[in-house]
């Protein structure tokens, strides 16, 4: 039994119940009444470090991502703290590396440091193996999930439609006259598995499965350049690529240079790396800065008793540089 369980039960807010549970003057009789009524019915016993909504806030988000050093968690953590801040709360950062075990133990101690809220950064939260940690935290504080999604009362998903965002991109290269596809691939995560999705979806549709490929490769320029290099030089007739990252998109275009080949080449995340490479990277922008926004915006209206959705799916854009544009077809 929990505060959202006596809040359901009285059939009033968190917030409400948090209020009577710090003897707050702003509840009318009638509804203390019914808060008191389902708590003592039930049993319960509040948590004293429960915080419904602002109550006692220290004023502190926590934030957990894989690792700040990827471009993609860097940028997202910028945006939150920044766009946090400007709503003074203070950010605490855990970076969880990828084992279930520390992953489990940062979300504990964001608890244990009392946060106000916990935001998550990435698909790799999504494991069905830390949803009893979830359950816990989600008992304290509201989780927000930034292109991640677990069903669960309490956690709310703002997340980019990357299936859509890969199947379009193939689906733009074939009207362009482009048909044998190399679908260059970094992990499985969720979102990875949204990504390649989306490729075999485009490809079954277009009926160009058995020119098409997907290889996986480490992520780093170098490995993507000798993995997409190999797969060209076994498979010549391939003339397009598609990546699950702009940095495997870089090294596809290192490969592309070395073997004396022209073919267009899509990145994905719109990094810095999209504008810094020659040629410059068409990549798809998964809205990392819209996601942040729309995140502390939901979190916002939650702390103020609000109605807000439990899910959120943005549309990406295609950000077209000289790798790939749109109605050219010079080099198929």
């Amino acid at each position: 039994m929990n505060i959202y369980d006596i809040a359901e039960k009285a059939g009033v807010s968190i917030a409400t119940v948090s209020r009577v549970l710090n003897e707050s003057d702003n509840v009318s009789p009638k509804t203390k009444a019914k808060v008191l009524a389902a708590i003592e019915e039930t049993g319960y016993t509040p948590n004293i470090f429960a915080r419904g909504l602002g109550l006692n806030s220290i004023k502190m988000i926590g934030v957990l991502c894989i690792d700040v050093a990827d471009m993609y968690y860097a940028k997202a953590v910028s945006s939150l703290e920044k766009l946090l801040r400007a709503e003074e709360y203070d950010v605490l950062l855990y970076c969880t590396g990828e084992t279930r075990e520390e992953k489990c133990r940062c979300i504990n101690r964001l608890l244990d440091k009392r946060v106000d809220a916990i935001i998550t950064i990435g698909s790799s939260f999504t494991d069905n193996l830390l949803d009893d940690d979830f359950k816990q935290a989600v008992h304290t504080v509201p989780v927000i999930m930034i292109n991640g999604r677990v069903d669960m009362p309490g956690i709310y998903s703002i997340s980019c439609d990357e299936a859509a965002a890969t199947e379009n991109s193939v689906k733009q290269l074939y009207h362009c006259g482009y048909s044998n596809i190399l679908y260059l691939y970094d992990c499985e995560t969720a979102s990875g598995k949204a990504k390649m999705s989306g490729f075999q979806n485009a490809i079954t549709q277009l009926g160009i499965t058995k020119h098409s490929y997907t290889i996986r490769s480490p992520r780093t320029v170098g490995d993507g350049c000798a993995v997409a290099q190999a797969i060209l030089q076994k498979h010549p007739h391939i003339n397009a690529i598609v990546t699950s990252e702009d940095i495997l998109a870089v090294g596809a275009l290192q490969a592309l240079d070395k073997l004396g080949k022209k073919a267009p080449v899509i990145g994905f995340n719109n990094s810095l790396l999209a504008e810094c490479t020659l040629p410059t990277l068409t990549s798809v922008d998964n809205m990392v800065e819209v996601l942040c926004s729309t995140s502390v915006s939901i979190l916002t209206e939650i702390f103020k008793e609000k109605p807000v959705p439990e899910r959120i799916v943005l549309s990406p854009r295609l950000v077209e540089r000289n790798s790939f544009r749109t109605g050219s077809n010079a080099d198929k």
